[in-house]
């Protein structure tokens, strides 16, 4: 809402997917019938008690067909005039792997924060949330019932797994059994060095996981789906026990194969490692997003993913994001360097190589409402650059011929 000439005029904005996938700002002054009369009425209010718009909320629900590549979305924003305090109440294990670490190569005019320093250098649990307190089984003179008793039995949850090792950070998703993120840290020197071969690397169910939450190997036996990296084997080549890791099942999420994580992830990925020779140090989180499709049926919008297993155990994303912060300086005192941050969404479908990557950059706080996480609470804004403003987003189509003759055994 704005101000012009002592009238105020109220405007809104809109984030949707077009029929070709590309992530749209639509402006929108004026709306017809029943969205005319609300939008008139919402502006109305937000006069009366002089809410200025500070900030979109926006809450993406997308949807891609499989077959045709064709995408629908819509966004839901929510007027704020004051941030109130979310409570957390998932709990969380923190995992680290045994055995001697082995430090991630990096270049030798790197200097490390200590935080950074030793999630690089050692498999040691990096600083989580603690579990939000269990209220005590006590009942009180006050009332005449005592829900807390339940916990003398046990706290159900949510639980989510964290796992910290060489070559990545983990955060694993009981329910769907597919990580909520996986996080890695990329470098000139660490992809430079090539100690490590797939060809020694073999699928795994993580035993971190306990055995009733886990992904199984039977689960992906003839799916139709690759088991889909988040955090690629070939980012951690630097280290056969590092590329050894990405290959438990908690990297893993079911991927369409042809023309997805054989095809189009694969060169985004080549992507994410191209940008090091731009920038010093490259971060990623990857993760899976289970987004709406409207019915045209009814109008009405509807999660529905497929699970595979026999019986049904590893849901299937309907999307994949991720989040890249590529870091202009590993020097710059007090790590007040520029960061150039990037967000993109893709359909877990099959997508031409023709396509620009930059068609499914999106904001990042899309990603974080689709996702329910965040990613840059810590950022200044100050020091965030846009990615596909600062290097081109575009990805390089190679001839895989050694990767081919990989996925004819399966998986990436």
């Amino acid at each position: 809402m704005q101000a012009t000439g002592g009238r105020k005029k109220c405007t809104t904005h809109s984030f949707s997917w077009v029929d070709d996938g590309h992530f749209t700002i639509t402006w929108a002054s004026q709306r017809s019938g029943r969205q005319a009369k609300r939008y008139h009425q919402f502006c109305q209010a937000a006069t009366r008690t002089k809410v200025a718009m500070s900030k979109a909320t926006i809450a993406v629900i997308a949807a891609m067909s499989a077959g045709a590549g064709a995408a629908a979305t819509a966004a839901v924003f929510s007027m704020r005039s004051e941030k109130k305090a979310e409570v957390t109440t998932t709990t969380t294990t923190v995992v680290a792997t045994k055995g001697p670490a082995v430090p991630v190569p990096v270049p030798t005019s790197q200097v490390f924060s200590p935080n950074q320093a030793a999630a690089a250098a050692a498999a040691v649990p990096v600083p989580v949330p603690s579990p939000p307190a269990i209220p005590s089984a006590g009942a009180s003179p006050a009332t005449l019932v005592n829900p807390a008793g339940l916990f003398e039995y046990g706290f159900p949850g949510p639980v989510a797994d964290l796992a910290t090792r060489q070559a990545l950070i983990s955060s694993y998703d009981r329910r769907t059994k597919n990580p909520h993120w996986v996080v890695e840290h990329i470098t000139p020197a660490s992809l430079a060095q090539r100690d490590g071969d797939r060809k020694h690397s073999t699928f795994l169910e993580d035993p971190l996981i306990p055995e009733k939450f886990q992904a199984k190997l039977k689960d992906y036996f003839r799916s139709g789906y690759d088991r889909g990296h988040q955090v690629p084997a070939a980012d951690c080549k630097w280290s056969q026990a590092a590329m050894d890791e990405t290959f438990y099942l908690s990297n893993m999420c079911p991927q369409v194969g042809e023309g997805f994580n054989r095809d189009y992830w694969a060169h985004f990925e080549d992507f994410c490692r191209r940008l090091t020779a731009r920038y010093p140090s490259v971060r990623i989180v990857t993760g899976p997003l289970y987004l709406p499709k409207r019915d045209p049926a009814d109008n009405k919008w509807y999660v529905k993913y497929e699970v595979i297993g026999n019986p049904p155990n590893v849901a299937v994303p309907t999307h994949f994001y991720k989040v890249i912060f590529a870091e202009e300086s590993t020097t710059a005192p007090g790590g007040a360097g520029h960061v150039a941050l990037g967000a993109f969404v893709l359909p877990n479908a099959v997508i031409p190589n023709e396509k620009p990557l930059s068609d499914f950059e999106v904001p990042l706080e899309a990603v974080e409402r689709a996702a329910g996480l965040e990613f840059a609470s810590k950022l200044p804004v100050q020091r965030r650059k846009r990615l596909c403003a600062e290097t081109s987003c575009s990805i390089v189509v190679k001839e895989y011929a050694e990767r081919q003759k990989a996925f004819a055994k399966g998986g990436r």
